[in-house]
Parts: C-alpha cells; structure tokens; sequence
C-alpha cells in the first residue's frame, strides 16, 4: 500500500474517490480494498483534477480562514480546507 502523505493531490483524490466506489467505508463491498484501490485510483484522475479546479477560487469564508491561520502557507490552506469543510457540515 502507498504512503499517501507523500503523494500529490491530485493521487490523493483520486484515491479517495477509488475507495468511496470500492471500500465497505464507503459505497463498495470490500472491507480490505487497499490492493483494489492501488489498481483503480488512476481512472479517477480526471475527476481529482475536476475537484482540484473548482477550488482555485475560495469562497469569502475560506478567505477569512486563512488570514486567521497567521503567515504559515500550510496553515493557511489547512485552515481554509477545513473551513470549506465546515460549510458543506452545515448544510
């Protein structure tokens, strides 16, 4: 199985959504997936690309996130992921 913390975004995405179709975690069936993810997360490029595109342009409440986060670019994205995050829970 892949370390997934040294891998682009891009791989990252991918991943997740190979998993979501695949793991019981998920919408699949398999309760041990991570050979069959290794195998799938490159058909879901395009779509991992897709997500990544739409979050070039942050919404006013990422904006905010990330002035409080402080000077640290890591900070700051991770700030604004989760405020994204936070939106879509309260819906």
């Amino acid at each position: 199985m892949t370390d997934i913390s040294v891998t682009s975004p891009v791989e990252r995405i991918a991943r997740v959504i190979a998993a979501e179709a695949i793991s019981i975690n998920g919408d699949g069936q398999d309760a041990s997936a991570g050979g069959e993810v290794d195998a799938a997360w490159p058909q879901e490029v395009n779509r991992a690309m897709a997500v990544l595109r739409t979050l070039r342009e942050p919404t006013p409440e990422m904006v905010e996130a990330g002035r409080a986060a402080g000077s640290d670019p890591a900070e700051i994205w991770n700030a604004m992921v989760r405020a994204a995050i936070g939106q879509e829970e309260t819906v």
